[in-house]
This record gives C-alpha cells, sequence and structure tokens, in this order.
C-alpha cells in the first residue's frame, strides 16, 4: 500500500516549446502507466487545473511505497522526464511526500516532539 507520493507540478509550458510539452505529456503518461502495470507504482494522476491567476496549473501525483518511489527518481527515464520537464515547463518542481501510513508516521514522531 502506498505510503509516500512524487507531486511534479508545473506552472504552463515555456513560451515557444508548447509542442515538445505537450509530447512530454504523451511520454510521462505512458512511462507512469508501464510503472503502474508493472506495479513498481500503486497508481498516479494527472491534474490540470482551470484558470486561478496562481503559478500551479498542473501536476502528476504519484502514489507509491517509498522504497520504490525512490528508486524509481534515480532511473534514467525518470531524469530524463525530470530533465525535460525543467526545460519546456515554467516552474517545474518535483517533491516527494507522505500519503496513508506516511502521514501516519510522520505525525507521529511529530507528535512525539510537541508532546515533548
Amino acid at each position: 500500500m502506498a505510503d509516500s507520493v512524487l507531486f511534479l507540478g508545473w506552472n504552463r509550458p515555456t513560451r515557444g516549446r508548447e509542442e515538445q510539452a505537450m509530447k512530454l505529456w504523451g511520454k510521462s503518461v505512458e512511462y507512469y502507466s508501464q510503472l503502474q502495470a508493472d506495479g513498481r507504482i500503486e497508481n498516479f494522476e494527472p491534474v490540470l487545473l482551470t484558470a486561478h491567476g496562481g503559478d500551479l496549473n498542473g501536476f502528476f501525483l504519484i502514489r507509491g511505497e517509498t522504497q520504490k518511489l525512490s528508486e524509481i527518481r534515480l532511473e534514467d527515464t525518470f531524469i530524463d522526464l525530470v530533465i525535460e520537464a525543467g526545460y519546456c515547463l515554467d516552474g517545474f518542481g518535483a517533491v516527494s511526500g507522505f500519503t496513508g501510513d506516511g502521514v501516519n508516521d510522520i505525525f507521529a514522531r511529530w507528535s512525539k516532539l510537541v508532546a515533548g
């Protein structure tokens, strides 16, 4: 069961690189679909946000086990997709996070500190 996430967010395609950004979308969906089919991630969710005046307009949320997601982040295909995203998407970022039991673990650690 997923205890971690990868959050890959962006603002919008870099001006003049819109076509490359569209191709990157297709490559990314194909890659994450294969990771899911292989059982390496639990699932992924692409999200496009409606206009709101902010600088986060889309993201992928990839759910999986901490160890498997850590391994994926070091693989050539993932690294290449991240490099390309940084080139053709403004405000791109890749962030690790927690979900499910991972959230419970973090809050348990935090509560020990607070209860101190």
